[in-house]
């Protein structure tokens, strides 16, 4: 079955021209202009991935993002300007599961696109990992903290499983990357620090002090066990 992407751009030329371009991958692409527009098509139609431009007029991106975000976990990317590293860390904060930069090259973009739909599963068939009063039902990608379920995002998902299934040692940010992205960064590290500090939001008690995902200075990342 073809992945269905919702393309959301509001200059008309990247979008016809990147719509053809992810065709010719093999995606089906729709496309919205605005922020409304996507958020009525999402209301009514299925897709697998958004491609979200953040600089919409109206309902801008980042409100996009907000609001898919908190329906439910559907894979977003969102496209920010090459040099803005606020609109990079805005787009992950609201969150996206990954990002790109204008101008657009297709052929990384739909690679980019593979190697979030890989990730979307769960974790490895048959394990139940457990950090303290955390329970980890990978074959579900279910999560639990005292008992109570915690809801993640894919992504998150996966990343705690590769920290807990690490068992307390080290996991540098180099495989963290390459396990849970699919790919290289290249030394650029903000996509893995921010989805972090979600995750941490999520499962720490206190997410200023964090007790269970502890960062390794200069190594990594741990679980503490």
């Amino acid at each position: 079955m073809q992945v269905r992407i919702l393309l959301v751009e509001d200059d008309e030329r990247i979008r016809q021209a990147l719509g053809l371009a992810l065709g010719d991958e093999g995606f089906d692409v729709e496309d919205a202009s605005s922020g409304e527009q996507a958020l009525r098509r999402l209301d009514n139609e299925a897709f697998d991935v958004v491609l979200l431009d953040l600089g919409l007029p109206g309902v801008d991106g980042l409100e996009v993002c907000r609001t898919l975000r908190s329906r439910g976990d559907l894979p977003i990317i969102v496209v920010t300007a090459r040099a803005d590293a606020q609109d990079v860390i805005a787009g992950l904060e609201a969150g996206a599961d990954d990002y790109v930069t204008k101008p657009l090259m297709a052929s990384v973009l739909a690679a980019r696109i593979r190697a979030l739909l890989r990730r979307r599963g769960p974790g490895r068939a048959g394990d139940t990992l457990r950090i303290g009063d955390i329970e980890i039902r990978t074959q579900e990608g279910l999560v639990h903290r005292a008992g109570a379920e915690v809801h993640l995002t894919r992504t998150e998902f996966r990343l705690l499983v590769e920290l807990a299934g690490a068992a307390g040692r080290i996991v540098s940010r180099e495989q963290l990357l390459q396990r849970v992205w699919g790919y290289d960064y290249f030394g650029d590290t903000r996509l893995l620090d921010v989805h972090i500090r979600r995750l941490r939001r999520k499962i720490e008690p206190n997410p200023d002090d964090p007790a269970v995902v502890l960062t390794v200075r200069g190594a990594g990342y741990r679980i503490h066990t």
